[in-house]
């Protein structure tokens, strides 16, 4: 009896370093989210999509019946415009490509264009699969289905051109969400976790992840999750933010992070 005991106390203790092994080496690097300034965010906004443009920010939100895209002061949270989408679809990501406004929806594979002028709506497109993410790179829009697959989509078709595998110490980065194209990076939220992967577009590898587990509400809720990416080109400002979140946060890379759940079980594919 004693030696089964002993057995299992072995196991424990090789499990728990085996564990802590995977935690310390995770194979991609880790920055905590330093913040810079914070403004305010509509709690009840179920963010799906961001962007910043001219000026303003640019949100779309989720759930059937309530969702919508708005134009948006950053400083004072201010809707200065706000265009409501009906039922049943749901909102998802958002993107601006040339004078136009370029909204998916999460299952009814149609999307929407408005103009960017005014925010009235135009023409719709199709797509297969789900909607998740948007960006744009100067010349494909690129769009995320929750999966490891980015699509860079032609503007003026809506249709695939390539697509991107992306990988973390070379296993596959699923559920990849709200997108945004940051000097020449595709940065990404992974849904169900609080990192953001900043990916390389050229080989699909993400180079480095920062942790946003320190901002946001603290909540069992599994709703209110890290949710959008805004970048301001001109002042080289990075934003961030998360549905039903009350605030958001400029931030700017921190200190490296020696351990972290998430980011281990992203690069740990091997068994």
């Amino acid at each position: 009896m004693k030696r089964i005991i002993l057995a299992v106390i072995a196991l424990a203790v090789i499990a728990a370093g085996v564990w802590f092994f995977l935690l310390r080496t995770s194979g991609v690097p880790v920055y905590t989210a330093m913040v810079v300034a914070t403004h305010p965010h509509d709690p009840t906004a179920f963010t799906e999509g961001l962007f910043f443009k001219d000026g303003a920010l640019y949100e779309s939100t989720g759930e059937a019946g309530t969702s919508f895209i708005r134009k948006v002061d950053p400083a004072t949270g201010k809707v200065l415009q706000q265009v409501d989408l009906p039922a049943p679809y749901f909102g998802e990501g958002i993107v601006a490509f040339g004078d136009k406004l370029y909204q998916l929806t999460w299952k009814d594979q149609t999307g929407f264009t408005y103009s960017l002028k005014d925010m009235m709506l135009g023409d719709t497109f199709a797509y297969q699969g789900e909607g998740w993410g948007m960006t744009q790179n100067g010349k494909n829009i690129i769009m995320s289905n929750g999966s490891d697959e980015l699509r860079f989509l032609d503007p003026k078709t809506m249709q695939p051109v390539s697509t991107l595998k992306v990988t973390a110490n070379g296993c596959p980065v699923q559920q990849l969400n709200e997108l945004e194209w940051i000097d020449g990076e595709i940065w990404a939220n992974i849904w169900q976790t609080n990192l953001v992967a900043r990916i390389d577009p050229a080989s699909g590898k993400v180079t480095s992840f920062l942790d946003v587990s320190a901002l946001g509400p603290k909540t069992s809720d599994p709703d209110v999750v890290p949710n959008g990416i805004a970048y301001d080109a001109a002042s080289k400002r990075v934003m961030v933010t998360g549905k039903h979140w009350p605030q958001l946060f400029e931030v700017r890379q921190g200190a490296a992070v020696s351990n972290n759940a998430d980011a281990a079980k992203l690069t740990n594919c091997g068994g």
